[in-house]
């Protein structure tokens, strides 16, 4: 299972002070969560094969080994924290997704 986070930064929030939170506490502790298999930001920088703006400035992949543990990880205080934090700085919309295998 997949989590799909598409973001913006709120305004007055800098690319520069959410991207050095991202990787430094971010990304290490989802990382470190035992429910997680997977975990990737992108920064997304244009629309392939137009000059136009992609709608969202961010993208988030995180793989899910198991979501009931994932429920139960995210739910613990070090992630609400991290979770505050996120949503303080972001407009996300989060999707669950399934691989389709050939």
């Amino acid at each position: 299972m997949f989590l799909i986070a598409t973001f913006n930064l709120k305004p007055g929030v800098t690319a520069e002070a959410y991207e050095s939170w991202a990787r430094a506490v971010d990304m290490p502790t989802v990382r470190a969560l035992p429910s997680i298999t997977g975990f990737r930001v992108f920064r997304c920088t244009g629309l392939f094969g137009s000059e136009g703006s992609p709608p969202f400035g961010y993208v988030e992949l995180i793989e899910v080994a198991d979501m009931d543990r994932f429920l139960a990880d995210i739910a613990q205080p070090a992630m609400q924290e991290i979770a505050a934090a996120f949503g303080g700085m972001v407009e996300v919309t989060f999707l669950t997704a399934e691989e389709i295998v050939a």
